[in-house]
């Protein structure tokens, strides 16, 4: 049900998200107006990030992800309004991508910790490449789809059925037969939960590092994709449809990617060879996207781009989840998606900033070189993440030895 209802509705929110990007272009002809829509989109997972983790702790993650995508699917109905009667500005395209920043801000970590609920620690490495899969297929189909139907009956009809997508996934999360999550009373406060969800973080020093590797990648290096329409229109001249093919490549990388990952296996030094794979891949084909002229080199850059997103964000995601426990599952998540998101409003308007004033190639380029520096910096991290996991998986063993034991007695 999950798998089914979340790739209709990713399907629709990746037509959106290459129609909205089409409309500001169209509206504004400008790298620095989308790069400030990104920044708006940002923002508030900033301001309400931290207390997003808490929230999903405290309640059920089910009800919680299905008031989100309710409210993301009234926000997809405005703006094909707004772009129907022709009433539509680029101010407006900011105020609902502030509002849908602020509803992902829960329903993302929400997502992320719900997992677990469905499947068990036993099977998390896979059912997150699975969950990968799914965005990332959406990803391949929603932005090809896209690309014709711009051509066809225009960005209104993207928004239209974006805004029926989400009927799939609420339908899916509402038919599942879930053993309910027992949330013990709430005995402190707000802030204190929050300070419990940092000082675990700050005190787990690889939990802390691959958080600063996803603020630095997802921040300055992937933020080169706000300039992707830039390119399909005035260095590639291939228009909305080769836009949607570039996203559409992305995503089919990506997919290509989690199969890779799923046929070696979870282990502890698989996890650390995806990690430096995803991180010089990326930056690698980054670069090469910047540099390119061609509509099938820039094609085949964006797939390998896709496969080292894959790498390194599903491995990171397991990773997180496997060292925490599930009383802080929702925090820790949400300081995934803030480090996902917080420097990304920083990230996206030097892109745009640079796209304007010096050159959208310039400004890729530079893009690939911070995820060159993350892979730099991950390879003298390696021997802390061995150590950590090592740790874990032995705490995973004496806690089985632990549960054997108790069965016996009784």
């Amino acid at each position: 049900l999950f798998f089914i209802g979340q790739l209709i509705s990713l399907i629709g929110t990746w037509m959106q998200s290459v129609a909205q990007a089409w409309l500001v272009l169209k509206l504004t002809n400008s790298s620095m107006a989308l790069g400030i829509v990104a920044f708006a989109a940002y923002f508030p997972m900033i301001l309400v990030g931290l207390f997003a983790g808490a929230v999903v702790d405290r309640v059920d993650r089910r009800r919680l992800i299905v008031i989100a995508q309710v409210l993301l699917m009234l926000s997809a109905f405005v703006l094909c309004a707004l772009t129907w009667t022709g009433v539509v500005k680029v101010e407006y395209v900011i105020i609902l991508a502030a509002f849908n920043g602020l509803v992902s801000s829960f329903d993302m970590p929400g997502r992320q910790a719900f997992v677990v609920e469905m499947v068990g620690r036993e099977d998390l490495p896979n059912a997150i490449a699975m969950n990968s899969m799914i965005f990332n297929g959406a990803r391949m189909i929603g932005p090809a789809v896209a690309g014709f139907l711009i051509a066809l009956v225009g960005v209104t009809g993207c928004f239209f059925l974006n805004g029926l997508s989400f009927l799939a996934v609420i339908w899916s999360l509402l038919e599942m037969e879930l053993t309910r999550r027992v949330v013990a009373a709430a005995s402190i406060s707000m802030i204190r939960r929050v300070r419990e969800g940092l000082h675990y973080v700050w005190h787990h020093s690889s939990s802390l590092w691959l958080l600063i590797f996803v603020a630095i990648n997802s921040g300055f290096a992937i933020q080169y994709t706000i300039l992707i329409p830039v390119f399909a229109k005035n260095i590639l001249h291939s228009g909305a449809r080769g836009y949607g093919f570039l996203m559409a490549a992305q995503g089919f990388g990506a997919v290509a990617g989690a199969i890779a990952m799923n046929s070696r296996g979870p282990s502890a030094r698989a996890l650390r060879q995806n990690l430096v794979f995803g991180f010089f891949c990326t930056a690698a084909s980054i670069f090469a996207f910047g540099m390119s002229l061609s509509m099938p080199l820039s094609l085949l850059a964006q797939m390998l781009i896709g496969v080292g997103l894959m790498h390194q964000m599903v491995t990171t995601n397991t990773m997180l989840q496997l060292f925490v426990t599930d009383e802080l599952r929702g925090r820790v998540m949400s300081l995934y998606t803030l480090s996902f998101i917080g420097t990304a409003p920083l990230g996206s308007l030097e892109v745009g900033f640079l796209g304007d004033h010096a050159s959208p190639r310039i400004a890729v380029v530079i893009c690939s070189f911070f995820a060159l520096g993350c892979g730099c910096l991950l390879l003298t991290k390696l021997k802390m993440f061995a150590l950590a996991q090592a740790a874990h998986e032995k705490q995973g063993l004496d806690d089985l030895a632990a549960a054997g034991l108790h069965r016996e007695v009784d």
